[in-house]
């Protein structure tokens, strides 16, 4: 045991460090020492071991340790060491140059995968995406597919009712067919315009006669009646002037015509009481009362002078002064000279403005 010290403290005294108290700072010295250049110990430790198996051959040669302490130290093999530690390094460095390469093409291995397995995950999302898209549109179509039978049912129904609708108009068509020729018979008979006309009602005028084609513009305008139908086949006929029809004339179609006849009657037989009238009412003050076919003249505020206008007027019918009143008490018209007996409703009421009597 004493020769193996004498040996290590020839070579090396690190080896004959004390163990105790500093073991544990020695263990993590060298082991930060290792951490921090493994290199130069790799190269400590072959240096030793070398040495330490030179030491060892040495010693198996030798019969006692005196004689190795009294012989010197042979030198050492001239690049024996070196050139294994050369070869050592040599085969270090190529493997560690063989593990950087592995390195690196495990490396760019891992970034493909890495790629690829991002790829996939996108093609997954869009796959799903897709799935999604194409249980909307499934989903869409078959509400397309509900709303196209729906409205398959309506167009059935609307295709009936418009068939119901067209059989109709068929009958009003022949209908309106049949007023046309009526309404051309009465303008023939009666000078009667048609105007408008639609399920229930129909619109006519009484056309101007011959000699008032260019009448002017001050003239009434022409008679116009309009002719409504209900439901029982019954109409009701209405002008718009009250004296020719005090009532509604209300009878079946089959009247009609004398109805028409009687109210064209009525306006020609004072048509031309009528545009006299119109005329005068833009000189004089006066209210026409066809129902009782009376004429008031407002001479002033508190002066009423009443005309009445007989039947046949102007042909057979004459013109007489009723009364004449001043702020309601009648005033004495003896006085009063009349103007001759075929005289006009002008001619009265001109007397009538200009006379001092009343």
């Amino acid at each position: 045991m004493a020769e193996i010290q004498t040996v290590l403290q020839l070579c090396d005294p690190v080896l004959l460090a004390p163990c105790g108290e500093g073991d544990e700072w020695d263990s993590a010295s060298r082991t930060l020492l290792f951490l921090q250049d493994s290199r130069q110990v790799q190269k400590v430790l072959w240096r030793q071991l070398f040495v330490l198996d030179s030491m060892m051959c040495l010693l198996e040669g030798l019969p006692s340790a005196h004689q190795l302490l009294a012989q010197p130290c042979p030198p050492p093999p001239e690049g024996a060491a070196r050139g294994r530690w050369k070869a050592v390094k040599s085969e270090s460095v190529s493997g560690a140059a063989h593990t950087e390469a592995l390195l690196t093409r495990l490396h760019l291995n891992i970034q493909n995968i890495i790629s690829r397995r991002h790829r996939a995950a996108q093609l997954l999302q869009q796959l799903h995406a897709k799935k999604q898209q194409s249980e909307d549109v499934e989903v869409s179509l078959q509400r397309a597919r509900d709303a196209l039978r729906a409205c398959d049912g309506q167009l059935t129904r609307l295709r009936a009712e418009l068939g119901a609708e067209l059989e109709r108009l068929d009958g009003w068509r022949c209908s309106r067919d049949g007023l046309k020729v009526y309404a051309s018979a009465v303008h023939d008979v009666m000078h009667l315009l048609l105007l408008s006309f639609n399920q229930s009602e129909v619109s006519l005028e009484r056309a101007r006669p011959p000699n008032r084609g260019n009448c002017s513009s001050d003239e009434p305008e022409p008679l116009k009646v309009s002719v409504t139908w209900s439901h029982d086949d019954r109409f009701r006929l209405q002008a718009d002037e009250p004296g020719l029809v005090p009532h509604c004339i209300w009878g079946r179609r089959s009247e009609l015509s004398a109805a028409l006849l009687e109210v064209t009657r009525r306006h020609m037989g004072q048509a031309d009481l009528l545009y006299e009238i119109h005329r005068l009412r833009s000189s004089f003050a006066i209210d026409w009362l066809p129902a009782r076919r009376l004429l008031v003249y407002l001479k002033s505020a508190s002066l009423v002078c009443r005309l009445q206008v007989e039947e046949g007027y102007p042909g057979s019918g004459a013109v007489r002064l009723l009364s004449v009143h001043r702020d309601g008490c009648p005033v004495e018209t003896s006085g009063l000279q009349p103007p001759p007996p075929d005289s006009r409703v002008t001619d009265w009421l001109l007397l009538l403005r200009h006379s001092p009597l009343i």
